[in-house]
């Protein structure tokens, strides 16, 4: 007969077996307000708010992979120190969603094609805005999905307030990994971007 001891021994083998078994997740995307509890969330395409008119994800959840996460993590606590703090618009995105938005806009200066994928999809860029340490949104050249030449990051005519929140925002993303693009103020790219997947998961299944 078995000692207790090597039963216990056995168990645990079997254990540490299953464990090893299991399936691996298909992605490394964390939620956003697990990485940063203070973040502020404004998830318009969780809302008919936005330039679709639909509501397009299940819930106002925002996840990122775990790279570009920490990086905003860090984004916050150096914006925080200025006077500001990070709200966001979007995260992650599944492709199906894309499909949906290149359908409504097939512009790949406002909306990547999805042949081609959206870092949205691969969970490497994210749409933010400033506000100020008691919650309110700072001022900027436009509003978010404005399909304009005011979303643009050259557009000037606006109040120098407006110029200096961009620059604010750009310049301390770019500190932590991240680049802008030039149509739209409030999209940034985490680097290592062109080396992820695209993604297709939907939202509620995370």
């Amino acid at each position: 007969m078995k000692s207790r001891h090597s039963l216990f021994q056995s168990k645990i083998l079997l254990l540490l077996l299953l464990s090893a078994c299991q399936p691996k997740p298909a992605h490394n995307l964390v939620e956003l307000k697990t990485v940063i509890p203070d973040i502020v969330l404004d998830i318009r395409y969780a809302t008919t708010n936005n330039f679709v008119g639909e509501v397009l994800y299940p819930s106002a959840r925002c996840f990122l992979a775990k790279k570009p996460a920490m990086a905003l993590k860090d984004v916050q606590s150096d914006l925080k120190k200025q006077g500001y703090r990070l709200k966001v618009f979007d995260g992650y995105r599944p492709l199906s969603v894309q499909k949906r938005m290149w359908a409504i806009l097939p512009d790949d200066r406002y909306v990547a094609n999805p042949a081609s994928g959206s870092n949205h999809n691969r969970a490497y860029s994210v749409d933010v805005t400033l506000l100020d340490l008691d919650g309110n949104e700072v001022e900027m050249p436009s509003g978010f999905d404005d399909f304009s030449e005011r979303a643009h990051m050259d557009y000037m005519d606006c109040s120098p307030a407006a110029i200096e929140h961009r620059r604010i925002l750009h310049e301390t993303m770019e500190r932590h990994g991240f680049s802008g693009i030039n149509s739209e103020w409030w999209h940034f790219n985490y680097r290592g971007y062109k080396d992820q997947p695209i993604l297709d998961i939907d939202l509620d299944q995370l």
